[in-house]
């Protein structure tokens, strides 16, 4: 059971990074903080389970730095596709587009955030992993577990209260009803900016999410 607090702590910390990452990232182009991600705290899952992958996965390839780049490039970028598809085909919402980006496949993926999926694994496995699992390991075990109980529970809370304002913007989106798919994503973030705070933030951390709808004849 210790390994699997340790795990869960681990899943926290890399999907904490992923959102610092994020914002770092966001802010040269939006000139602003933008609190990223698909939940309200400071945390995107979707780095935390693609690190967690590579570890089950890849860590028998510490000797191979190459074998390991390339398979986590690999398994990281299937995840962000999947993401992308299924969080559009719930929601109805294309919550991230790299059409603009040079080899890019169906603007899920593209190149260059493949590419830097691959040096993150390698750094991850060879060197972010051992340093937090010491640090994890330094800590009391009872306390270990209270606080990673107590960041589960905020998780799953997080979870749900995201997913119920994502279907809000869902429902926005189903009843607007323009002539292009630019026009009604314009107008849902319009309505979105009138509603409480928790959807305001959710529809801010994607500023160029595009509504995909099929138009009732």
């Amino acid at each position: 059971m210790y390994k699997v607090f340790v795990g869960i702590m681990l899943f926290f910390i890399y999907s904490f990074m992923g959102w610092v990452m994020e914002v770092i990232v966001c802010y040269p182009v939006e000139k602003k903080f933008v609190n990223r991600g698909f939940l309200i705290g400071p945390v995107c899952p979707i780095y935390g389970v693609g690190s967690m992958l590579i570890l089950l996965l890849l860590s028998k390839y510490k000797s191979d730095p190459i074998t390991l780049a390339c398979m986590a490039m690999i398994i990281c970028s299937i995840l962000e596709y999947l993401a992308s598809y299924f969080m559009e085909k719930i929601f109805k919402t294309r919550w991230w587009d790299y059409s603009d980006k040079k080899f890019n496949l169906n603007g899920r993926i593209c190149l260059s955030n493949m590419i830097a999926f691959g040096i993150l694994g390698l750094l991850i496995v060879l060197f972010i992993n051992p340093f937090f699992v010491k640090i994890i390991h330094l800590i009391n075990p009872v306390l270990l577990k209270v606080v990673t109980s107590i960041l589960f529970v905020i998780f799953i809370i997080d979870l749900s209260v995201s997913t119920k304002i994502i279907y809000n913007i869902k429902g926005v989106s189903n009843s607007v009803l323009k002539d292009t798919t630019e026009e009604v994503s314009k107008k849902v973030r319009e309505v979105l900016a009138t509603k409480g705070i928790f959807t305001r933030r959710v529809a801010n951390a994607f500023p160029n999410f595009t509504i995909r709808f099929k138009k009732n004849k």
